[in-house]
């Protein structure tokens, strides 16, 4: 009877997960199909601004609330976004147009104009969503063949002069032409939309008699097919001046498909100067590898068979060059416990952006799915630990090193500390500015139960796994007394040939670096990840020989101390890409605001201290593999 009850519930579960396989679906992939007269639910986000980089909540400003302010599931991405997504008072019917409909009335008081005022200022923008849907203003070009571009969002008003004075007034959006397109189903009269536009008029409405319910508009009357059209009569934003909120709605039946709604949100920049960048970069790049590798592989193999060949004559009795620094390239560098934790990490950060671009590649991090990048780089980030740990633990034990705990707890707080150091210091300006940007405690709490909770304990048991492991042996011996490094050339000096290290992997990257900045701090969709993975295996190439020709260099100059070189070499180009970001925030940004400035650059500190781990790994490890492989290759007494 027991037997028979637990294979009765095992078939129930089966039997409820397969309904659930067909009832889950990730959010926006699955489409959803309206019959006519369905209500659509417009769904309002954040208020966004590229001037000040804070996010607001839309109910921050006292526009039209719905009886209930409910808010929306968001995933960890989303609050880390500053989304904040909520209903409103917008109720379409599909395919069924509405005329000036009245949302609702509002005479502002002085408190409620300035924030108005403070937030026209800074050019924010009011974020809609429809059917997981962002809602775009079309911009039509003069040149007719150029495609229409869409910007996210309409502004909340704008600043003019009334025509023959002076004085600079506000006036704000308060009608919204509404335009949803869908794609028809001829056969079963279905419908699923795939487009959400508007066009923001400011207009000062009029009506006749007192205000009530039934109190129809002069300007705007849907029973007199008189409509607004252009924004000649703007309303003001002034204390006590009334201020009426309406909209209207059309249908748009189109051809493009469902699956095809997002080609305009995703090619909103001018594709063709990418092309050309990236076909540019990858020429100038490949050509120089090609050129270094040639270099290298040629001098390489007539120096080792140089070094054999006199290694059998007895006349041979000095070593020069690299041969002769045998005995001390593999002696432990200075604070090898810390190279140890920083390659560790290093080891992370790349299994964690070489999975993200799997999964962006395969379609898994469509916008469509906000916040999905995020999450899944943090949860990537969190399950990598196990990596780190190994890694870092197989190159201490290399280093005769035996406290391998201490290292695995260096290697599971050491970076991830210095990153939420800088983000706590943010959040708490962001908080101040009472920005929904700010990260609120519960999420704080579950980054932190991330990090200690899963992070830590993985790198740990990956260390473990790693210091089990027997040592690897170097493949020659190292002398018990350190060889005296002769004086090297001005071209040798560590600062300089770090340097020149980094800018051929910055070379690499910096113009797909402008469309990812563009992107971020521009309120852009950012969704070339194929670009962006051959950019990706472009930056392992260079830094992998960049790093193995200087580390040559330096060898053939009698200098051994390579191990910390080659992380930094390579990783230097998180200077020039900080730098870059520097130039970008002074030539492309237009932020004014102390506050906004700080966190900018605090964030893209964050950003090339990761790519310094990066990239400074990438160096280390070709270095460590070419230092191996030269030395395992000649004959030494």
């Amino acid at each position: 009877m027991k037997s028979r009850t637990i294979s009765s519930m095992i078939v129930a579960f089966l039997l409820l997960l397969i309904h659930s396989s067909h009832s889950f679906y990730l959010p926006g992939v699955a489409p959803q199909d309206f019959q006519k007269g369905d209500e659509l639910y417009v769904k309002v986000n954040k208020l966004t601004s590229t001037k000040t980089q804070l996010p607001y909540s839309y109910y921050t400003l006292p526009y039209c609330q719905p009886k209930q302010i409910l808010d929306s599931a968001e995933n960890l991405g989303e609050v880390l976004r500053g989304d904040r997504i909520e209903n409103s008072p917008y109720v379409f019917k599909m395919r069924e147009p509405q005329m000036c409909n009245i949302v609702c009335r509002l005479t502002p008081d002085a408190k409620t104009v300035k924030a108005f005022k403070e937030k026209i200022d800074d050019e924010y923008r009011v974020n809609m969503i429809l059917d997981n849907l962002p809602l775009v203003v079309p911009i039509r070009r003069l040149d007719q063949e150029s495609p229409t571009v869409y910007q996210l969002g309409f502004h909340v008003g704008l600043k003019g002069q009334y025509s023959g004075t002076k004085d600079e007034k506000y006036f704000i959006h308060n009608h919204l032409a509404f335009t949803v397109k869908y794609h028809r189903d001829l056969q079963t009269d279905y419908a699923r939309i795939v487009g959400f536009e508007v066009k923001p008029f400011s207009v000062k409405h009029e009506y006749e008699g007192n205000w009530n319910q039934k109190t129809r508009l002069t300007t705007c009357d849907p029973h007199a097919k008189h409509t607004v059209v252009n924004s000649n009569s703007p309303q003001e934003v002034a204390e006590n001046k009334e201020i009426i909120f309406t909209y209207d709605v059309e249908f748009q039946e189109t051809d493009v498909k469902w699956a095809s709604r997002w080609d305009a949100y995703l090619l909103m920049s001018d594709d063709q100067i990418h092309w050309f960048s990236i076909v540019n970069s990858l020429m100038i790049v490949l050509f120089l590898s090609g050129m270094v590798a040639m270099i290298m592989l040629r001098t390489l193999y007539r120096d080792i068979s140089k070094y054999n060949e006199l290694e059998t004559q007895e006349e041979a009795q000095e070593e020069t060059g690299w041969k002769l620094v045998h005995g001390d390239v593999f002696r432990p560098p200075s604070n090898s416990d810390l190279l140890c934790v920083y390659v560790g990490t290093g080891v992370q950060f790349f299994g964690m952006i070489l999975v993200t671009m799997i999964f962006a590649i395969l379609g898994f991090l469509s916008p469509s799915n906000r916040g999905g990048l995020m999450t899944a780089m943090l949860l990537l980030w969190v399950f990598m630990g196990l990596f780190a740990g190994y890694a870092s633990a197989r190159l201490y034990k290399m280093f005769k090193g035996t406290e391998w705990k201490r290292t695995a707890f260096r290697t599971a707080v050491m970076f991830p500390g210095i990153v939420s150091s800088i983000f706590f210091v943010l959040n708490a300006l962001i908080w101040g500015q009472k920005s929904s940007g700010a990260v609120p405690f519960g999420t704080m709490f579950a980054l932190i139960v991330l990090w200690f909770g899963i992070s830590v304990p993985l790198v740990y048991v990956g260390s473990f796994v790693g210091f089990k492991k027997p040592a690897m042996e170097d493949p020659v011996k190292t002398n018990k007394i350190p060889r005296q490094i002769p004086e090297q050339a001005w071209y040798m000096n560590p600062i300089f040939s770090i340097l020149i290290g980094g800018i051929l992997p910055f070379g690499a990257v910096f113009i797909e670096l402008f469309f990812i900045l563009t992107s971020i701090w521009l309120n852009q969709f950012y969704y070339i990840f194929g670009f962006l993975f051959l950019v990706f295996i472009i930056l392992i190439v260079t830094c992998a020989e960049i790093t193995i020709v200087l580390c040559y260099f330096q060898l053939c100059s009698e200098d051994y101390q390579w191990w910390w070189r080659s992380y930094l070499t390579s990783g230097s180009s998180a200077l020039y890409l900080f730098l870059y970001a520097t130039f970008y925030f002074f030539t492309k940004l237009e932020i004014t605001k102390l506050v906004s400035g700080v966190l900018y650059f605090g964030y893209m500190l964050i950003a090339s201290y990761a790519f310094f781990v990066l990239t400074g790994t990438i160096g280390f490890y070709a270095c460590f593999w070419f230092t191996r492989l030269i030395y395992s290759s000649v004959k030494i007494d």
